[in-house]
């Protein structure tokens, strides 16, 4: 993957000089955390940059794209944190009513705001962030047909992306650290299987949804205890394979905006069904001025046999105020709580454009009253932090 890496970006450094569609922006990013390390060897704050380059150019009257987005992070502290990733090097080819996109690309699935549970294409970049919203690109070949009756998409994905961990150095970790060189697979292609996924999207007036199934390795890892190569003992990851079954919609009824997202999902260890539903309501004009604020509600609940720790009998509570102001001045503010053991979950996110090339970005993480067996949450519970991002773009 370096070395694609390497190639991707001397085609966007060469192509670029062609007056071609080339934009991106460079970003610094700095993280406080509130409180000392909970293992040893964390650090306690950080400032990284970040680059990511994108370009496009098309022809044949527009119906070839060809797409590149290439992501790096230099960061001097989390060896593992510091990557080079391609998020997307696609051409796209439009024929009537039919599309194809081959190559490395990022699908997003789902409508839900606390968690996305049908999204399942893409492996999460898990050390960019753990609100899921950063992704590996997927190696594909995506075939989309829109018709009358739907649109539908069918997807091969050729090769698997392993998910990334922090390393010992990093915050937001398993008191273990991940030791990937042993990573493990049920299927003997390990991340050579191929996958495949459909997915149908219809509107019926005023509600979209979607139905989808995909089948091969789970995305999620789970883990074994075992000892590395200096005898310290790590956690090792292994991927099954999985099939699941998928259900989002969305219904937009005067101000009220109604979400569901559903699956069932089978593999050799269990089988389970999940969902997340809620609304958003939007009050415009708050007090006469531009702010728009949209207040948003979400339970999230599954049946897996084994507590899964997290998004079992959840709540999410939330708004979302929109300024309309000419800086695009933006907060998210929410919270998650487990309603069988209290563990809470707070985040703020904040974003306001600077000028016409810069904008300055916020994230504030809050973990309060972590049930000692809430053990996805115990790891982070002393990792409360304020990341702020200055980004420039091109």
């Amino acid at each position: 993957m370096q070395r694609l890496f390497f190639f991707c970006l001397l085609i966007v450094t060469s192509l670029s000089a062609q007056a071609l569609d080339y934009s991106g922006n460079v970003a610094a990013e700095l993280i406080v955390f509130t409180q000392s390390a909970q293992f040893d060897q964390q650090m306690d704050d950080n400032l990284t940059l970040s680059f990511k380059p994108k370009l496009r150019q098309s022809w044949n009257e527009g119906n070839d794209e060809l797409s590149v987005e290439l992501f790096f992070r230099g960061d001097n502290q989390d060896d593992e944190r510091q990557h080079a990733d391609i998020r997307e090097f696609k051409w796209l080819h439009v024929s009537g009513n039919d599309e194809w996109r081959v190559g490395i690309d990022s699908v997003f699935w789902g409508v839900t705001e606390s968690q996305h549970l049908v999204d399942v294409i893409n492996q999460i970049d898990l050390v960019e962030g753990i609100d899921g919203e950063d992704k590996l690109g997927q190696p594909m070949i995506h075939y989309t047909t829109i018709q009358d009756w739907g649109v539908l998409h069918a997807f091969v994905l050729t090769g698997f992306r392993e998910a990334t961990f922090h390393a010992e150095q990093g915050r937001l970790r398993f008191p273990l650290v991940v030791d990937t060189s042993q990573t493990t697979y049920e299927s003997s292609d390990e991340e050579s299987h191929i996958d495949y996924a459909l997915r149908f999207e219809r509107n019926l007036g005023d509600t979209d949804f979607a139905l989808s199934w995909f089948d091969g390795t789970n995305r999620d890892a789970s883990f074994s205890v075992g000892f590395d190569q200096d005898g310290q003992t790590v956690l090792i990851p292994f991927y099954q394979q999985i099939t699941q079954f998928g259900l989002d919609l969305q219904s937009i009824i005067g101000d009220w905006i109604w979400k569901l997202e559903m699956i069932h999902r089978n593999s050799e260890a269990d089988s389970f069904t999940a969902a997340t539903g809620g609304f958003e309501y939007t009050f415009y004009g708050i007090a006469g001025s531009a702010i728009d604020l949209g207040t948003l509600v979400e339970y999230s609940w599954e049946d897996r046999a084994v507590d899964a720790g997290v998004f079992d009998n959840d709540l999410f509570a939330g708004a979302r105020f929109a300024f309309n102001d000419v800086q695009s001045t933006e907060v998210l503010a929410g919270f998650i709580v487990d309603i069988d053991k209290q563990s809470q979950s707070i985040r703020v996110e904040a974003s306001r454009r600077l000028g016409e090339s810069w904008k300055l970005s916020g994230e504030l993480q809050l973990f309060n009253n972590i049930d000692e067996e809430d053990l996805p949450l115990q790891a982070f519970k002393r990792d409360d932090y304020l990341l702020l991002e200055l980004a420039r773009y091109f």
